[in-house]
């Protein structure tokens, strides 16, 4: 099979434009003509594999960066949104699809804007929601959405903030020698906060005293937990400015949405600063991933590590690309990102085939799953439960299931993939994104027919389902 043609033009005039290049002088420096550039900064023609290394050799790029597909969640939120039977009337192709997204990618984003619009109201429309019409329009979207899809689509990756952590983490040891008494010390010396325990009958994981410069961490927290905290102190007594500035450049709607990013980024220094990138991103290449190791030589709890895993998108020095979710025992998908080509549905709950609901069934058993989407990618899937809370017998636990993955040509990369049938086809089951888009005709799990199917019903027969997809 041909390699796919590579049409990149809109990454080819960004690096022409930032080095303040005419298209002559940039044509002229990589060796070819004018006309041929024009054409492909157009996406009329691809780039060839001769551009590429011209492109690398003269302006220090890497390859793999350029040339990466890092369209494809803005392509598959797209492709969701026009499955909508709003839009029965227009069935774009992928490569119509791929021509707006690589092209016209703010276009696309405002469309799925519209989309995620319309579906809100409709929502609250068709459930005669007796707040319609108060206060702030029921089209917008809520302010956590607004910091989701922020991170969904800046690749779950902050350069400046994770810089900035790598740096203060090389100067304190973290990744050499303990780092809770490392930070701690950092607080004190640093900003005069000193960290302390809460009393017993106190329900906060932490707790700022300004006026004391008392950092009060509840000592029944896991010491994983505790030292998170302390990093997330840290992060806000130091990055206020550099953190205000990427918000303000983020546009959102509403105060709300501001302050529930600030903690987001503080949150993302925090995991950046316990598991600075270039040692961690080492030790995962050298322990394959396994997270149980990962967790004891960095003493980080397990959604840390795996959440971090997906992060490591540092141009030049990318990880393996990871899909990480956690999902809660009704089905919802309290966190998600995805740098492999797997998406996230970002309606509906998560097919039931995939194994992290399994994961309940098995509390403290990591679980693998070879799996393959409709169209036709296979992955390595992982799994488990994780339980938080839990302090005494009266505590209430929080259970959660976390999942992360690869396609199946990193699965080398991976400790779980040991034993597997890698090369098998049938050892993969088929799982889908979400049923109202999946178009699988013989799946017994189907909750909702998909969307843009039409139905085919026999009243003399009766199936695993009372319809057939045709």
């Amino acid at each position: 099979m041909a390699p796919p043609k590579l049409y990149i033009g809109r990454k080819i005039r960004e690096l022409r434009e930032s080095h303040n290049a005419t298209q002559v002088v940039f044509a002229e420096r990589i060796g070819i003509s004018t006309s041929y550039l024009n054409q492909v900064e157009n996406n009329q023609r691809p780039v060839s594999a001769a551009v590429l290394l011209a492109l690398a050799e003269n302006f220090q790029i890497d390859i793999a960066s350029i040339s990466a597909s890092d369209g494809d969640r803005l392509l598959s939120a797209l492709n969701e949104a026009l499955a909508d039977p709003l839009f029965d009337s227009y069935s774009p192709s992928l490569q119509e699809l791929k021509l707006v997204t690589q092209n016209a990618p703010g276009f696309a984003r405002a469309l799925i804007s519209c989309h995620q619009a319309y579906r809100r109201n409709s929502e609250q429309l068709a459930s005669l929601d007796d707040t319609l019409g108060r206060g702030a329009s029921a089209a917008e979207p809520t302010p956590y959405e607004e910091v989701r899809d922020f991170f969904h689509f800046v690749d779950n990756y902050v350069h400046v903030i994770d810089v900035e952590a790598e740096r203060l983490a090389a100067d304190l040891g973290i990744g050499e020698r303990e780092s809770s008494a490392a930070l701690a010390k950092h607080l004190e010396t640093r900003h005069g906060v000193r960290v302390v325990q809460t009393g017993a009958d106190e329900d906060l994981i932490r707790r700022f005293d300004s006026k004391s410069r008392l950092l009060f961490l509840n000592p029944y927290s896991p010491p994983a937990t505790r030292t998170f905290q302390t990093a997330f102190q840290i992060g806000q007594l130091e990055l206020d400015a550099t953190i205000a500035d990427i918000i303000r450049k983020a546009n959102f709607r509403s105060s709300e949405a501001k302050d529930i990013c600030r903690v987001g980024l503080l949150n993302y220094f925090a995991g950046a600063l316990v598991l600075p990138y270039q040692p961690f991103l080492a030790a995962a290449k050298e322990l394959r991933h396994d997270l149980e190791l990962l967790c004891a030589r960095f003493g980080a709890g397990m959604e840390q590590v795996a959440h971090r895993l997906s992060t490591l998108q540092r141009p030049g020095h990318k990880g393996a690309p990871i899909f990480f979710a956690r999902i809660d025992r009704a089905g919802n998908i309290t966190k998600r990102h995805s740098a492999a080509k797997l998406q996230f549905a970002r309606f509906g709950s998560a097919c039931p085939l995939w194994n992290v609901h399994q994961a309940f069934e098995t509390p403290g058993r990591i679980i693998r799953q070879l799996a393959e989407t409709p169209d036709g990618i296979r992955y390595l899937c992982i799994a488990t439960e994780i339980s938080k809370g839990g302090r005494g017998f009266n505590t209430p636990h929080q259970r959660y299931a976390i999942s992360l993955g690869c396609e199946i040509s990193y699965a080398g990369d991976f400790v779980y993939a040991d034993g597997l049938e890698l090369t098998n086809r049938a050892a993969f089951e088929p799982i889908g994104i979400s049923c109202r888009i999946c178009e699988r005709p013989q799946c017994p799990q189907r909750a909702v027919p998909p969307v843009k199917t039409r139905l085919v019903i026999d009243h003399h027969k009766r199936g695993a389902l009372p319809y057939a997809l045709p």
